[in-house]
């Protein structure tokens, strides 16, 4: 059944607890959902977990995963892509909330007007943008591809796989806080809570009055860019074998997601603003989503007609990276070798290279691939030498005449026997 918003509903949701989420426009939850933002607490020390920060963690461990699945099809080497990660990671937290204080500024100044270091730092007590953490797990990450000389473009594609991945699950952390709702709805999937009504009334410049409440009924914004992001992963996944260049999965991840955020950010009564006055109100989140579609854009449209001129050319097949996963299977082999282990044979033929072949340098330790020239050695499988060569082709060259007297003829058994002693 339909729940009626009636004005005693809509008193009774604004002066409760403020726990419960209400769809009053559908029969979903007829008594509401009930949430708390603490996942839970942590006994004898009194810390609190809360969902926001379990879901953001938990969309970053399975970004984390897949890109691990996956690192080798686009051509890295594990280990120096781990230092990427590991450097990109830090950069995410760091940029989310560079970003959001920024532009809150307001609200981490005192009453004396000096900026609350302390508070600004307060991580716990919310305020992540996601748009700031892409930048800083971009920055942070590139930056150490460039020490560890990790190639960018198909870094760049395995970042936006993971990103997609990440701003999808951690979107539901906006749930439990309830925050990152948009405009009113009539639609079926409208919800409403205490902070909605809370923060909605002012948004419409409104009081609260029990009859007004009743039309406090929002977008669930958070679902949508989930959603969005969901359906953008799923499409990606399934097209990367048909990547025309490495970096277009990232430049369609910039695209798709630009697209979706610029139409979700103008439905929210929360963004972050660069201008807001009566003459000019610009989002933030708006101006960069616009841009990143408009880039994406040009940017796919050129390479496309470039690879259209040159043809494809993927990283993954470079000399550079067959030696560099070479190698590293190679100590990965080794490693097991050393610890008692058994090795993983079933490697490729040409990425790994026997123990035996590949003697280790007593100096550093290093594998050294063995030279050409070192596999014309005789190992019994026929090969001869120099010397044993021009000994053959002498001896074939007296014999080889078809007027000699036979005396080049191979001696009989008997003859053979008579040279051997006892």
């Amino acid at each position: 059944m339909l729940l009626s918003m009636t004005q005693e509903f809509a008193r009774q949701i604004y002066e409760g607890d403020g726990k419960t989420i209400y769809f009053p426009n559908s029969s979903l939850f007829p008594d509401g959902l009930r949430i708390d933002n603490v996942m839970f607490t942590i006994p004898g020390l009194g810390l609190e977990i809360y969902w926001y920060g379990f879901l953001i963690a938990l969309g970053m461990v399975l970004a984390i995963i897949y890109a691990y699945k996956n690192v080798r099809r686009f051509g890295l080497e594990p280990d120096r892509f781990t230092d990427t990660v590991l450097a990109g990671f830090v950069g995410a937290i760091i940029g989310a909330r560079a970003y959001y204080v920024i532009f809150s500024l307001d609200r981490y100044l005192t009453e004396e007007g000096t900026f609350d270091l302390m508070a600004a730092l307060r991580i716990r007590d919310g305020g992540l943008a996601i748009y700031g953490g892409v930048i800083g797990a971009l920055l942070f990450g590139m930056l150490m591809a460039k020490i560890r000389r990790v190639r960018v473009a198909p870094l760049l594609d395995l970042a936006g796989m993971g990103f997609l991945i990440g701003q999808c699950i951690g979107r539901w952390g906006n749930f439990f806080n309830q925050e990152a709702f948009g405009s009113k709805t009539t639609l079926p999937w409208g919800m409403t809570s205490k902070t909605i009504i809370t923060e909605l009334l002012p948004f419409y410049g409104l009081n609260y009055t029990a009859q007004r409440a009743t039309d406090m009924i929002a977008h669930p914004c958070f679902l949508y860019e989930s959603l969005w992001c969901l359906v953008g992963f799923l499409a990606l996944h399934f097209y990367k074998k048909h990547r025309k260049f490495d970096g277009e999965l990232f430049l369609l991840y910039i695209g798709w997601y630009g697209l979706g955020r610029f139409w979700i950010e103008g439905l929210r009564t929360d963004s972050l603003y660069l201008i807001n006055n009566d003459t000019l109100k610009l989002k933030v989140s708006q101006l960069i989503a616009g841009a990143c579609v408009i880039f994406a854009v040009i940017t796919l449209i050129y390479m496309y007609i470039s690879v259209k001129k040159n043809g494809r050319s993927f990283y993954k097949d470079s000399e550079e990276s067959i030696e560099l996963l070479r190698i590293y299977d190679e100590r990965l082999v080794q490693s097991k070798r050393k610890s008692g282990k058994h090795a993983n044979d079933k490697l490729d033929e040409h990425i790994l290279v026997s123990e035996e072949d590949s003697p280790e340098d007593p100096d550093n330790g290093d594998i050294v691939v063995p030279d050409e020239a070192d596999s014309s050695k005789d190992e019994g499988d026929g090969t001869v030498s120099d010397g044993e060569a021009s000994s053959s082709e002498s001896t074939s060259e007296s014999c080889g005449d078809d007027d000699n007297d036979g005396s080049c003829d191979e001696p009989d058994k008997t003859d053979r026997d008579e040279n051997v002693t006892d």
